[in-house]
């Protein structure tokens, strides 16, 4: 039992053989995915599929390299899509300091003003971090995120915040770059960070594992992120997928 914390089956990538790559991680034992929205399309997509799928959850939310983008008829949509059945958390949301598109201040603006509404909403937070970490921390503690926890997603940064980013109330999750021969912090995460605050993803089609590096990843490969954890850690497949699967229900609220 393998759950996809992270996909994005909503992405064009996926226009030509999206039934093919479902199946296949059913194959693959994955009986759960969350597919996440991150802007206007995504969001509209990621739904449209949960409603056509019983395994698949959606997540929606802004992402900050399109911040500059966010209007309060967005964040009222937002609001109004929290209550949907098949709705489970609200992101990912957060920081990119690599891309240049929205402006820092504009950035950390809209990512408190979703913070909030999860918190009005109550539902979970996806963590979206790229070259951010000090102030994605600071932020998440100034707005009591802990309240409602959530996922540092793909979470590529040291231990010493993997464990404070726990302290807060949230799950790190792990995704391709733990299989890569030289990732060195994942690997160091994985061993480090208990197993029941440990989620998979695969951030399809995005950051494909080895031995497939190079080319689209799909939800089928999120065994081979959960075979690396298992093999680091001395436990067996089994042992991680279950485990990071009840994780991932606990958090979502997912019978």
């Amino acid at each position: 039992m393998l759950f996809d914390t992270h996909v994005h089956l909503n992405a064009e990538q996926f226009n030509e053989d999206l039934q093919d790559v479902i199946d296949r991680a059913i194959a693959e034992g994955v009986t759960n995915m969350v597919v996440v929205g991150f802007d206007e399309i995504t969001i509209k997509k990621a739904i449209e599929l949960a409603e056509s799928y019983d395994f698949l959850y959606a997540s929606v939310g802004w992402h900050p390299v399109d911040a500059i983008d966010l209007t309060q008829e967005h964040l009222d949509w937002l609001k109004e899509l929290a209550s949907h059945p098949k709705v489970v958390a609200l992101g990912e949301m957060g920081l990119d300091y690599y891309w240049d598109k929205s402006p820092k201040e504009i950035q950390k603006e809209v990512f408190r003003k979703q913070i909030r509404l999860a918190k009005e909403v109550q539902l979970p937070i996806i963590i979206h971090n790229r070259d951010a970490t000090a102030d994605i921390v600071e932020i998440l503690k100034e707005e009591d995120a802990g309240e409602v926890g959530g996922i540092m997603h793909c979470f590529s940064g040291s231990v010493e915040t993997a464990l404070e980013c726990i302290e807060m109330n949230f799950y790190i999750s792990l995704g391709g770059p733990v299989t890569f021969k030289n990732a060195k912090k994942p690997k160091e995460v994985a061993e480090a960070v208990p197993l029941d605050r440990l989620l998979v993803e695969t951030d399809c089609p995005y950051l494909t594992p080895h031995p497939y590096r190079g080319k689209r990843n799909e939800p089928a490969y999120v065994k081979l992120v959960a075979e690396q954890i298992a093999e680091l850690k001395g436990l067996t497949l089994e042992e991680v997928a279950d485990e990071t699967a009840k994780n991932a229900k606990k958090l979502f609220g997912i019978k």
